[in-house]
């Protein structure tokens, strides 16, 4: 991982203007929809994605391990077993990213490589109905890990 990728003590944290946002979950039916084999394909994808991405460097060499970390909180959040809360705790992700600097530039890169990923949401079971909902969430949840002020602003 890339020291560029990751905040000092001493920097100021950004809150986005708009707050936390109330990104409205995903339907939570998409875990029985979809199963946890395609959520973990979707996560493992998605992680693939970013190991080629300008942002690679935020992320561990083992992407696999790592997307299933997050394949985790996404089979609970889309209404499956709480498997995430139970081995590691509440999720709290803002304050779990908080070690990384993550701007609103940063955030554009990994919510289009999750965007590339959905262009193929066939292959992971989600209904087109769902689609909308499950991008407006992360839209919503990715603009409130931006921690860290564009330069101009700091």
């Amino acid at each position: 991982m890339s020291s560029e990728f990751f905040r000092n003590k001493f920097d100021p944290i950004h809150v986005p203007e708009d707050g936390p946002g109330a990104a409205e979950a995903p339907y939570r039916g998409l875990y029985q929809i979809m199963g946890e084999d395609n959520i973990k394909a979707l996560l493992r994808d998605f992680y693939f994605k970013l190991g080629e991405s300008p942002i690679s460097g935020m992320f561990p060499k083992d992407l696999e391990k790592a997307s299933f970390k997050s394949a985790l909180f996404f089979i609970g959040l889309l209404g499956g077993p709480p498997i995430y809360h139970e081995t590691f705790g509440p999720p709290r992700m803002r304050a779990r990213h908080m070690p990384f600097k993550i701007t609103a530039d940063f955030r554009g890169v990994w919510l289009r490589c999750f965007y590339e990923v959905l262009e193929d949401y066939q292959n992971y079971g989600i209904p087109i109905e769902y689609l909308a909902g499950f991008k407006a969430f992360l839209d919503g949840f990715s603009g409130w890990m931006v921690n860290t002020a564009p330069q101009s602003e700091s």
